[in-house]
């Protein structure tokens, strides 16, 4: 299976999601090349659209390896037994933490334009990206999901690796995946157009998106990037 691009590859997934339909879901995708496949997949099932921003905190000299995550709201989540092993000091996170939320308040300025995440509490949540290799990644947006109790967590990407699926599932209530080869030489080889995205076609489709937002919330439109009214 080859996908066209990455919104058919959402609109293809939307498929295996329509059981979340009725439960108003908050579909999250993963900037950049996550967030097409989570516009394919709202046009799909509906609900609500937005991003979730999460910085890994990737030990120095194997930066793949995540010693925790940051996310927005002060999301934080420390892997203690990879700081045991790797024996990385406090001075060492606390320098690799501070150059990661520089990171992160920058892509909230550049993205969100000013604007809050939807909360993510007591909602049926769906974490989209345009697939996993490791699942690193993935794994770090269910971690800081997880701390903003949502009701249930799904995780849904359009092809991934067994080793990354193995990864996430016991981070998730439910993982889709329609597409797992049994060797996935690179994410980009199951995509007939994989562009790097720019930040104005990831902003563009958050609007796009989330102008056909069901039951809108106040003030949701083009100033209001990836915003819907909390609560199912």
């Amino acid at each position: 299976m080859i996908y066209p691009d990455r919104i058919a590859a959402g609109r293809s997934l939307g498929g295996s999601l329509m059981h979340l339909r009725a439960s108003n879901p908050l579909v999250l995708g993963l900037p950049r090349g996550g967030v097409p496949v989570a516009a394919g997949v709202h046009a799909v099932i509906g609900g609500h659209v937005d991003i979730l921003l999460v910085r890994k905190l990737g030990v120095p000299w194997q930066p793949e390896l995540a010693m925790g995550a940051i996310g927005e709201g002060g999301a934080r989540v420390i892997n203690d037994d990879v700081l045991e092993h790797t024996g990385v000091g406090p001075d060492e996170l606390a320098a690799i933490e501070d150059h990661e939320r520089a990171e992160l308040a920058r892509r909230q300025r550049i993205l969100r334009g000013g604007q809050p995440p939807v909360p993510l509490t007591d909602r049926c949540v769906v974490i989209v990206d345009d697939g996993m290799a490791t699942g690193a990644t993935v794994a770090v947006a269910c971690q800081v999901a997880n701390t903003c109790a949502p009701r249930r967590l799904t995780v849904a990407v359009p092809v991934s690796s067994v080793e990354a699926l193995r990864r996430v599932d016991e981070l998730a209530d439910e993982l889709i995946c329609p597409l797992v080869p049994r060797v996935l030489g690179g994410v980009g080889g199951a995509y007939r157009d994989f562009h790097q995205l720019s930040d104005e076609e990831v902003v563009d489709l958050l609007r796009s998106s989330a102008a056909t937002d069901e039951s809108p919330g106040p003030g949701l439109g083009d100033d209001a990037i990836g915003r819907g009214e909390h609560g199912a």
